[in-house]
C-alpha cells in the first residue's frame, strides 16, 4: 500500500501547506511546470519525488525529469504527461502513449483545472490534480492525495490550499 501526494504546475511557488498535507504520503508525484530546480529540490528532499517536465521548464528541469513516465506501483501502471487532454479527447502525443502503454491511471497538469474522470472506453482513471501554484488563472490552489492497494485505487482526497496569491 503506498499512499501518494499528486501536484502540478506550481511554477515556481511552493505552498508550506503542501508539507503538512503531505506529511503522511510515501511519494509526491509532480505532473510538470515545477518552474524552479530549486522547488524540485524542496520537494526531494522531503520525500520521494517522480516528475515529468512541463512546457515552461528550462533545460535544468528538463536534465532532472523526463518528458513522460510509465511506471507501476504496486499493481496500478501509471502514465504521467504534462500536457496530455482529457477523456476522450487526449492530445496526439497523449493518445499514442496511452495505446502503448494501456495504463490503470493517466495523470496529467497544464490546464491548471483540478478533474478526476474515468474514461471508460479505454478502461483508464485520468487525473489532474490542478494547480498548487500562484501563477495562472486557477482561482483556488489544488493538489490530490489518494492510496494505490494492490490494484485499486482509493481514499481519494481533493485538498485546497487556499485563493491562488494567497498565502497563510
Amino acid at each position: 500500500m503506498r499512499t501518494i501526494g499528486l501536484i502540478s504546475d506550481t511554477h515556481g511557488f511552493l505552498d508550506d501547506k503542501v508539507f503538512l498535507h503531505f506529511q503522511q504520503v510515501d511519494e509526491i508525484w509532480h505532473a510538470g511546470d515545477f518552474g524552479t530546480v530549486d522547488l524540485a529540490d524542496k520537494l526531494s528532499a522531503f520525500k520521494p519525488l517522480r516528475g515529468v517536465y512541463g512546457n515552461i521548464d528550462g533545460q535544468d528541469i528538463r536534465i532532472q525529469f523526463p518528458e513522460y513516465l510509465f511506471f507501476t506501483v504496486e499493481n496500478v501502471s501509471v502514465l504521467i504527461l504534462h500536457i496530455g487532454g482529457y477523456p476522450p479527447n487526449y492530445n496526439v502525443q497523449a493518445k499514442a502513449l496511452l495505446e502503448k502503454y494501456n495504463p490503470h491511471l493517466f495523470i496529467s497538469g497544464h490546464s491548471h483545472i483540478l478533474k478526476v474522470m474515468p474514461d471508460v472506453k479505454r478502461n483508464v482513471l485520468h487525473m489532474n490534480p490542478g494547480s498548487c501554484g500562484n501563477h495562472g488563472w486557477h482561482k483556488i490552489k489544488t493538489m490530490l492525495r489518494f492510496v494505490i492497494d494492490n490494484d485499486r485505487i482509493r481514499n481519494l482526497e481533493v485538498i485546497e490550499l487556499g485563493k491562488r496569491g494567497m498565502v497563510k
